[in-house]
């Protein structure tokens, strides 16, 4: 079975994972010294990638907002729930709130909408 981390927490380390990027590709800007339209292109990406993490961030915050926050009944911290079933971002205890999915295996698939 795949590790299983709160959707909220995914979210976070792709942002992150923006930030980096775009630091390295900024860095890759400097080896190109000699062209600086090379060195503009570079520079710009990776702000770019940059601005984009702040998007993301601040767009998984709004969104955090709007979470329900539940008590894990593993660890016993509160954790926040987004969509029918998540994990809890201290354990990865799968969670859920609708009653016709508890005791079923944990599938992300219950989060998507059904197309009728």
């Amino acid at each position: 079975m795949a590790k299983q981390t709160s959707k909220i927490n995914k979210v976070r380390t792709f942002a992150l994972g923006l930030v980096f990027i775009g630091i390295i590709i900024m860095y890759v800007g400097i080896f190109f010294r000699t062209s600086p339209i090379m060195m503009s292109v570079a520079m710009l990406l990776g702000f770019l990638c940059v601005i984009a993490s702040t998007v993301v961030y601040f767009w998984i915050g709004m969104l955090s907002t709007k979470t329900v926050q539940v008590t894990c009944p593993t660890c016993e911290k509160t954790t926040k729930i987004l969509g029918r079933v998540d994990s809890c971002m201290h354990c990865n205890e799968p969670l859920t709130l609708d009653p016709s999915l508890e005791g079923k295996e944990f599938d992300e698939k219950y989060n998507k909408k059904i197309k009728s």
